[in-house]
């Protein structure tokens, strides 16, 4: 994989004068009519600043998928309001200045890849067209341009995917599980071009069952559960806020059971948790706490700092 990509610049929306790529406004959607209608998406409001890297995180259900679609202008919503650079999203994506790589959606298997590409850049004009050879380079395409999409792999099938989101130089790139299928090695480039765009202007929104992918590279992650947002924050501050480091260590043969009473009863330390001879713990004072269990004799100390697949599971649990 080349790990040095070039850059396209986004284009300047016809309302770049804001400073907000996206905004949500109560989005509802809906499935069925009656008792029996589903609620896909239930008051989601948000707003996304150009270049801006978001994750959407939620499990299955959680209703990320639909809120993609009706940003993308696949879907109508049900209620409330989106808004692409103030234009409706329909409007948005035929003009290219937003586009996604999503989960569904086939490609013409007897089309080779570079075919698939340059049909999709016709429909863009020549300024598409004549940014093929670059896009094909910047998702690591090109040795295998001739090649027919049959042939290709599903990680190669989703990097086809990703250049003909990029063909049209987007503002706004909507992701859907983007890296499904790739190795490590793909993945990486995948989101190294990523960083470099959301560096130039571009802004990124992507889903993922992926945690660390969101934990690494997104800077702001929103978790979705039953259709509604539980949590909005830097991805650093969310993992924060479940409130300090996790101990575990080895219980001392003697003293175990004053030690452990000791912790319970610490201001700061929560969910003690035993385990044969094991002890673990949160402290919001994880020095303190790691102190004490040495002193009294504890070894095989680790810490961890909280990790947003924690912070995932706290939010999204019944």
């Amino acid at each position: 994989m080349s790990t040095s990509p070039a850059t396209l610049t986004p284009k300047t929306p016809a309302v770049a004068a804001s400073d907000t790529a996206i905004a949500i406004e109560n989005l509802q959607k809906r499935f069925g009519v009656g008792e029996r209608a589903v609620k896909a998406v239930d008051g989601v409001s948000l707003s996304i600043r150009r270049g801006e890297i978001v994750a959407l995180l939620g499990p299955n259900g959680a209703g990320k998928t639909s809120t993609l679609d009706i940003l993308l202008g696949l879907a109508e919503p049900s209620g409330g309001s989106v808004t692409v650079f103030g234009e409706k999203p329909g409007k948005a994506a035929k003009s290219g200045v937003i586009a996604g790589v999503l989960q569904t959606g086939g490609l013409l298997s007897d089309l080779s890849v570079r075919e698939t590409v340059e049909v999709i850049a016709s429909l863009h004009g020549s300024a598409a067209l004549s940014r093929v050879p670059e896009v094909l380079a910047r998702t690591d395409l090109t040795e295998i341009a001739r090649r027919r999409v049959a042939k290709c792999s599903g990680g190669e099938q989703q990097r086809v995917k990703f250049a003909l989101a990029l063909v049209a130089d987007p503002d706004i790139l909507v992701l859907d599980e983007p890296t499904a299928g790739m190795d490590v090695n793909a993945r990486r480039h995948f989101w190294d071009v990523m960083r470099a765009d959301a560096d130039a202007g571009r802004t990124i929104l992507f889903a993922t069952h992926y945690l660390e992918e969101a934990e690494q590279f997104a800077r702001r992650t929103i978790v979705m559960r039953r259709g509604a947002i539980v949590a909005d924050a830097p991805t650093a501050q969310l993992r924060a806020n479940l409130g300090g480091r996790t101990l575990a260590a080895t219980l001392p043969a003697e003293g175990a059971d004053a030690l452990v009473r000791a912790l319970q009863a610490a201001e700061g330390v929560v969910d003690v948790r035993i385990d044969g001879d094991r002890i673990t713990l949160r402290a919001a004072d994880s020095d303190a706490a790691a102190s004490a269990l040495l002193t009294a004799g504890a070894h095989g100390l680790e810490i961890t700092a909280p990790t947003l697949e924690t912070a995932f599971t706290a939010l999204t649990e019944d």
